[in-house]
């Protein structure tokens, strides 16, 4: 279970990998995280807050559907909640461990 530190980190691949690496097959996670529509660039998402709002370093909701599916996760959700910025929104990431 995360909540909204996963954007923060600068190496988020490996974040995703670690979590799949100390799960066992069936394990499940949940995480609360600001994420980004698909269309937005790096910079426009540094533009809608900072690093600090937990806004800056969002993925988007692609990014983090293929990045867990590349660690081997499958029946990843990434549900949005509500609208924190102009293409940013607060998401329930939920997925199970191959």
């Amino acid at each position: 279970i995360s909540n909204c530190v996963i954007n923060l980190s600068l190496d988020k691949p490996k974040v995703l990998s670690e979590i799949a690496r100390v799960l066992r097959p069936g394990g499940r996670i949940g995480i609360s995280d600001v994420v980004a529509d698909n269309h937005l660039s790096a910079v426009e998402r540094q533009d809608r807050g900072s690093w600090v709002g937990c806004i800056a370093g969002a993925l988007s909701f692609e990014e983090y559907r293929h990045g867990l599916a590349a660690v081997g996760f499958t029946d990843v959700e990434v549900t949005p909640t509500h609208q924190v910025a102009d293409g940013m929104h607060s998401a329930i990431i939920k997925a199970v461990k191959a």
